[in-house]
């Protein structure tokens, strides 16, 4: 996977702290563990009855709905500088693709992203990502290659059960940043992961970055088998679809909630 263009230097990670009007609640009180940039990003986006969702979500988390409905996002991208500040650049382990499968809950008042999937070429992530954060993560073969202005994207898991997904995407208008209070800000500005442990605890992740520079997007994709094997079903209904070229992301280390 290429190197990110215009990687940024270790002191820029650390000026984006200073940045934190838009966020919804204050960072965290200790330094971050991780760094992370994401690239050529598409938040796909479903409706789904919070009755079918509910069973589904661990109980210590309370499901966050948009005018009565629960969403479901499938976002495929790829990163780079993933990893420890010093250390963002290795090969192989710092740049990769990754496709999530997420809907979207709070717990004590902080809203955030609940995953039931991330798929990951990187065998060595994947592992981190599942003893470190107790996240559902899965090796996959990940083929990915730019078409105009958008990506041509090939994902297919590995390891686990069965799930695949082929995408077309790109974006399809100029580069807005969601006003707070609408729905894009709703699915897209939030600032923690939660999961659980094996008592049902709920465990949050905090991250921190600028505003989404989101833009309209168009896409080609099927995500049935991607979400299928996880009990979910989405309508046949189009799918609200979002872009972003680049957003830098640092990240802590996972917390009681």
């Amino acid at each position: 996977m290429p190197e990110a263009p215009n990687p940024l230097p270790a002191s820029a990670w650390r000026e984006s702290l200073a940045h934190t009007r838009h966020r919804p609640y204050p960072l965290p009180d200790v330094p971050f563990l991780m760094t992370m940039s994401w690239h050529d990003l598409l938040f796909a986006h479903w409706p789904v009855r919070a009755e079918e969702l509910r069973p589904l979500v661990p109980a210590a988390l309370e499901l966050e709905l948009w005018e009565g409905e629960g969403w479901i996002g499938v976002v495929p991208f790829h990163m780079t500088q993933v990893g420890l500040p010093a250390l963002n650049r290795l090969p192989w382990v710092s740049a990769f693709a990754e496709l999530n499968v997420r809907t979207y809950v709070r717990c004590n008042g902080k809203p955030g992203v609940f995953f039931f999937s991330l798929d990951a070429a990187c065998w060595p992530a994947v592992v981190g990502a599942r003893a470190t954060f107790q996240l559902p993560y899965f090796w996959a073969r990940i083929a990915r290659s730019a078409e105009g202005s958008g990506v041509r994207y090939d994902s297919r898991r590995r390891i686990g059960p069965s799930a695949s997904l082929q995408a077309r995407y790109g974006p399809s208008g100029e580069r807005f940043a969601a006003a707070p209070g609408s729905f894009e800000h709703w699915l897209t500005e939030r600032y923690c992961l939660y999961t659980t442990d094996s008592a049902g605890r709920a465990r949050r992740g905090d991250i921190h970055h600028l505003p989404w520079p989101l833009q309209p997007a168009e896409a080609e994709l099927d995500p049935t088998e991607l979400v299928r094997w996880a009990g979910l079903r989405l309508r046949d209904t189009a799918p609200a679809l979002h872009f972003a070229r680049r957003l830098d992301v640092v990240a802590w280390a996972p917390v009681r909630a």
